[in-house]
């Protein structure tokens, strides 16, 4: 069963690039993707995916509070944030 990734991140380019990255491999999954925080922490509610790979810097809702929200109520997903 693949990993399964929620990408977040505002510009489209990299989450297109992320997403091609990951899914050359055949263990993880792209489920959904977000271009701000508060999108990022409604998928992660929704989708449920192990991992969420989220910028810090992001409308809407920043990385760090979008984390804030998807650990307390989500509390097995993992997040991985990404910083330029």
């Amino acid at each position: 069963m693949p990993v399964r990734i929620v990408l977040a991140d505002d510009h489209r380019m990299v989450r297109e690039g992320l997403r091609d990255l990951l899914e050359r491999r055949t263990d993880l999954q792209v489920v959904g993707e977000a271009a701000d925080g508060e999108t990022a922490a409604r998928l992660a509610r929704e989708l449920r995916p192990d991992i969420v790979i989220l910028d810090v810097s992001m409308p809407r809702l920043n990385g760090i509070e979008a984390t804030r929200r998807i650990v307390a109520e989500c509390p097995t997903v993992k997040v991985l944030a990404l910083s330029m």
